[in-house]
């Protein structure tokens, strides 16, 4: 199951950390023309024309449209000057989203860790960083980070669930439970409840059904997916297939495209050895997302079960075309070979 996001990041600079596509680097040679053309000639005009007091903001009002465009190795260098001449919170904050945006977590991390010690009454520069550690695998530093906050502040709900998401990743499951237990009860939010049932899901615990309905409650335009879904994992674990596919069909009756609630379903219905059921689940998987190498993975075990050798080696080679790094397909392949 993707992670679930989570709405409480108290910035939309943490959009930089999330976002990683953004138009080709713009050569050197190409700098120049694209400042003097518009919408960005008045302000390079007015830059040049300025004094170095007022330069600072000018830098900064440009790197914003540049952002705005996608220009975001050119607004990068902007926010630099800006910040070299005047280093503010404002500009600290875009000017580490945008090296972020660019991949370069290192120059953010540093940059970040700068603006923890000249402003260190604005959290959003911790939260930032400790984006910026997982991002660059420091999960170590991160993990630390989080400790840091939360010594200083025990109530701060957005560190414990960044810090159960850590350790979830690091398959601490008692540590990521009881950190996402502490997030949900400072702050009872949809994600948190959702994370937390997802974990629970995974660990065959009930409670996971009991939050999932208790968001349910509250989802009064009946739009949710993710609850049904986790509901739906957990009857899986348990081996209550029945009950799973039931769960994966109101997603699906909500949202058609929903590729992982046909997969889930499918091998829902596998397990039961419903295998013509399950073929054809897996196919609208792939019909709703062709590009999706679970689904031919499926489809290519079905066959298997069949005797239907050769379409079987077809189906786990166009998976493991879409992922090279698909081991059951490979492994698969070669058994059958």
């Amino acid at each position: 199951m993707n992670q679930l996001k989570g709405p409480y990041f108290l910035s939309l600079i943490y959009i930089g950390f999330l976002v990683l596509s953004c138009k080709g680097p713009v050569k050197k040679e190409e700098e120049a023309t694209v400042l003097k053309q518009t919408p960005f000639a008045p302000l390079t005009d007015s830059i040049r024309q300025s004094k170095p007091a007022d330069q600072a903001e000018l830098y900064f009002r440009r790197a914003e449209l540049l952002s705005r465009n996608n220009l975001h190795e050119l607004a990068a260098e902007d926010y630099k000057k800006s910040w070299n001449l005047h280093p503010d919170e404002a500009t600290g904050l875009r000017y580490a989203s945008t090296l972020a945006i660019l991949g370069r977590t290192g120059e953010a991390a540093k940059l970040l860790q700068d603006c923890r010690e000249r402003f260190p009454d604005n959290d959003n520069f911790s939260n930032m960083l400790g984006d910026a550690y997982v991002q660059a695998g420091k999960m170590k530093e991160a993990l630390n980070l989080y400790d840091t906050l939360l010594q200083k502040d025990s109530l701060n709900f957005e560190a414990w669930y960044e810090r159960g998401l850590l350790l979830e990743k690091a398959k601490d499951t008692a540590g990521a439970l009881t950190a996402l237990q502490k997030a949900f009860a400072i702050q009872p939010v949809n994600t948190y409840a959702l994370e937390l049932a997802h974990l629970y899901a995974e660990n065959r615990n009930s409670k996971a059904l009991e939050l999932c309905d208790e968001v349910l409650r509250k989802d009064l335009a009946h739009e949710l997916l993710d609850p049904f879904f986790i509901k739906g994992i957990y009857y899986s674990n348990i081996g209550s297939y029945k009950l799973a596919v039931v769960q994966f069909d109101s997603c699906i009756r909500r949202d058609w495209k929903f590729t992982d609630a046909h997969l889930e379903k499918g091998i829902a219905l596998f397990k039961q050895k419903n295998y013509e059921a399950a073929l054809k689940t897996f196919r609208m998987s792939v019909e709703v997302s062709n590009t999706y190498p679970d689904g031919y993975y499926w489809i290519g075990r079905c066959y298997e079960v069949a005797g239907s050798k050769e379409d079987a080696i077809s189906y786990y080679q166009r998976a493991l075309s879409l992922d090279k790094d698909f081991t059951e397909a490979d492994e698969a392949i070669k058994r059958l070979k």
